[in-house]
């Protein structure tokens, strides 16, 4: 069973399933999910509650639809001409906001793209921890041909494609198919079974720490944004010596010693169990 957090009429449409995966979806398809004021405050409100969800284990991002994102409204970006500057600097400080939250989410994120992701839609995917696309999804940074830039997704595509590629498709605009994609490191695998490999995926994330899982990210960033020194060796240090003595550190290194399955596996294998007998139960009263 789903619970729902969100309306299903909605631009944002926010579900949590047994187990703790929590889908984001983004469900504005008459417009081909384009980013707007509104949809871009949905993504952060959702993000800012499950960031406090109790016993959540990853987030995938997706997007109903023929495409995930056609990236910025087009009606909406024209309006903001007419606001100030200050208006327009706001409103550009809450997109940058919303890539923030999502590339430092506490969590596994997990980014499923089909048809079109263009422009911002790219920070999105780039925010994640990973990324899968359908053989046939196309990608631009599309901003340029609109006399405009991609500016607040600009740190997390540089850093995900290098500064190098990132100025050929910036400046060029033109569209990466998803093959290209998973070559430049803007998806990490190019699929024609989606909900297969997302499956796959999802089944090897929780079958680890929840914890470890929360402080590799941390890891992550903390080996992104300092150079070598002693300071960062400090920092590591410290981050598994934590760890081999927490409760779950301890219980992993045991549940290894002793041949037996740690407390998060078991929890997932009751909860899949649980889901099995209520389907089970569901198809004897068909």
């Amino acid at each position: 069973m789903n619970t729902q957090t969100s309306p299903l009429n909605t631009a944002v449409i926010a579900t949590i399933d047994d187990i703790g995966v929590a889908y984001l979806t983004l469900n504005r398809t008459d417009k081909h999910n384009a980013f707007d004021s509104h949809i871009i405050a949905d993504l952060i409100e959702q993000l800012t509650l499950l960031n406090n969800y109790p016993n959540l284990r990853a987030l995938v991002l997706q997007a109903n639809g023929k495409h995930f994102s056609a990236g910025a409204d087009l009606q909406w970006m024209r309006s903001m001409a007419n606001k100030t500057p200050e208006e327009n600097q706001d409103d550009a400080e809450l997109l940058a906001q919303l890539m923030h939250m999502l590339d430092t989410f506490p969590h596994p994120t997990l980014c499923l793209v089909q048809g079109w992701a263009f422009g911002g839609a790219l920070g999105l995917i780039c925010c994640c921890d990973m990324a899968i696309a359908t053989l046939d999804a196309q990608f631009c940074l599309s901003e340029v041909k609109l006399g405009l830039i991609p500016a607040t997704i600009g740190p997390y595509v540089i850093r995900s494609i290098g500064i190098r590629q990132a100025r050929r498709y910036m400046l060029t605009a033109e569209k990466i198919t998803s093959q290209a994609a998973q070559s430049l490191g803007v998806i990490h695998l190019s699929t024609a079974n989606i909900d297969k490999a997302r499956d796959e995926w999802l089944q090897q994330i929780l079958a680890n720490a929840p914890i470890a899982l929360t402080v590799a990210k941390t890891l992550c960033h903390a080996c992104n944004a300092e150079p070598i020194n002693d300071q960062l060796r400090q920092t590591t240090s410290e981050m598994i010596a934590t760890l081999r003595v927490s409760p779950e550190g301890q219980e992993g290194l045991n549940a290894f010693f002793e041949k037996r399955t740690p407390s998060w596996q078991q929890q997932l294998k009751l909860s899949s169990e649980l889901k099995t007998k209520e389907l089970n139960k569901g198809n004897n009263h068909e």
